[in-house]
């Protein structure tokens, strides 16, 4: 049976190995070329028929998102995987309106590495757990906020409550009969659920559309 054949590209010398190891020790992939740079690739892609093409983000030179915006035209067929250690929204989105249609992290499991590549090849759109949960949040903005805020206990909603009509610290532990380090505890415990750093941050992703 022929192979899903791929394309590497990753500046790192020890990934790249990483990953041609990985995905080279599956009888059903074969590595057709391994490139550290955006424009090296370019160059040869005309001389390759690539099924998927595993593209890091942050290269020398050309990202990774202008190497797959500048090869999807090319030729639509080919797959792209973006493959990085970047979950930020804009690079998500980016890489997705430029072509890509897998998206994951490299601390990805080498297995599930393999599985992305066989998911991709056959129509699938393999994605990092949580990249998935940024487009699906991206379609309904509400559902990530609501997740978040019902992880919250009743005093630490009660906290938000007050926190978010201008109280402080002491006012807050008068009102809710606590100690001032109480409060901290529980702010400190709202930040982490909500993934978030200030009381400003807080209020905006729970409160922003009142």
């Amino acid at each position: 049976m022929e192979g899903i054949r791929i394309i590497i590209v990753e500046d790192d010398t020890e990934i790249r190995e990483w990953v041609t190891d990985v995905v080279q020790s599956s009888t059903d992939i074969i590595v057709e070329a391994v490139f550290k740079d955006a424009e090296t690739c370019i160059s040869q892609y005309n001389k390759l028929n690539p099924d998927i093409v595993i593209m890091d983000i942050q290269l020398p030179g050309m990202s990774g998102i202008d190497c797959v915006r500048t090869l999807k035209p090319m030729n639509a067929e080919v797959q792209f995987m973006m493959f990085t250690v970047f979950e930020e929204d804009n690079k998500v989105f980016e890489s997705l309106r430029a072509g890509a249609t897998g998206y994951i992290l490299k601390n990805f499991p080498p297995e599930k590495i393999t599985e992305a590549v066989r998911d991709l090849f056959k129509g699938g759109s393999p994605m990092s757990a949580i990249i998935a949960r940024k487009v699906i949040s991206s379609f309904n903005p509400d559902a990530e906020k609501n997740s978040e805020y019902h992880k919250l206990s009743k005093r630490e909603k009660e906290l938000l409550s007050l926190l978010s009509k201008g109280y402080r610290y002491k006012e807050i532990a008068d009102q809710l009969s606590i100690s001032i380090e109480t409060v901290r505890t529980h702010i400190r415990n709202i930040y982490e659920k909500l993934h978030v750093q200030s009381r400003t941050d807080a209020i905006n992703k729970i409160y922003r559309e009142h």
